[in-house]
């Protein structure tokens, strides 16, 4: 899981196992798995250094 802000600066945790795409149009744009879609203020990069993070932290716990 994630936190992330979304553009009303309200923060939010998603689940990063259900992202499927993460676009910059020029805004950075989640699209789950689900079909919805998130407009948040962190960029490309920042929520994939937040999933990568996440991932080893969870990996190095086992």
């Amino acid at each position: 899981m994630i936190n992330v802000t979304k553009m009303n600066n309200v923060s939010v945790t998603i689940n990063d196992d259900l992202i499927e795409i993460i676009e910059e149009t020029p805004d950075t744009v989640i699209t789950l798995t689900t079909g919805k879609k998130i407009l948040v203020k962190e960029s490309r990069q920042e929520i994939i250094n937040l999933v990568k993070c996440y991932k080893k932290e969870l990996f190095s716990q086992s």
